[in-house]
């Protein structure tokens, strides 16, 4: 069986020289230590999944994830960072990104969330259908990653369209949110939690012109999606 191909983007020489040596045993890995040329490979060659470090020469790492999504929506992106802002955080989430990590991390906890990751396809099979799901105006199609409304296409990333596609087979009823997050994430910790927030957020900006579909917050246990 052929090894994961991953894109590592790090700066420091020495933490990069370690990280790389320890993924090796376990991965392909392709170090860079700019964010053009790691954008440039990533355009080049076919990755299983993105780790960034935020502050790199030439484009800094939220900007190679932006870049990143605007071509490919379903790739692993992970973050490995010292800047320990929740506004980073929450910035790099924003951006599409799977989880974000403060250095010093940890090299085991590092290749427990990337197994998590490059295994999510395994748990999101769902998501990959032939059905499409009509809901009000709606018209979504969890293979293609897409909500249609009238003439008006909503491109999805493949965690959102998987979130879509839970609360749709679970409608009208509550989830708890750790049942959400251990089914579409792998565990239920803080920051999972927190991603989770950022993609229902951009759900309900799709379906907010019609108060008759909406995901509701049940505080201290989950959501629910209600679709009348």
């Amino acid at each position: 069986m052929s090894k994961k191909r991953i894109l590592y983007l790090e700066d420091d020489e020495t933490l990069g020289f370690l990280t790389a040596d320890f993924l090796e045993n376990h991965y392909e890995v392709s170090h860079y230590i700019s964010g053009k040329d790691a954008f440039e490979a990533f355009c080049q060659h076919e990755f299983d999944l993105c780790i960034l470090d935020v502050m790199v020469p030439d484009q800094d790492g939220f900007e190679v994830a932006e870049a990143i999504r605007k071509r490919n929506l379903e790739i692993p992106i992970l973050f490995l960072s010292a800047k320990t802002m929740k506004e980073d955080r929450i910035k790099g989430l924003k951006l599409g990104a799977d989880d974000y990590l403060v250095k010093p991390f940890s090299m085991e906890e590092l290749q427990l969330k990337m197994e998590v990751f490059l295994n999510r396809s395994q748990k999101t099979n769902p998501v990959v259908s032939n059905s499409v799901y009509i809901f009000g105006p709606f018209c979504f199609d969890p293979a293609n990653y897409c909500v249609s409304e009238g003439t008006e296409t909503t491109q999805l990333t493949e965690r959102e369209s998987a979130l879509l596609k839970f609360f749709l087979d679970h409608k009208n009823t509550v989830l708890k949110r750790e049942v959400i997050l251990n089914e579409l994430w792998g565990n239920d910790d803080y920051f999972m939690g927190r991603s989770m927030d950022v993609f229902i957020s951009r759900l309900r900006k799709i379906i907010r012109n019609h108060p008759n579909i909406r995901i509701d917050n049940i505080p201290r246990i989950g959501f629910k999606m209600v679709v009348e």
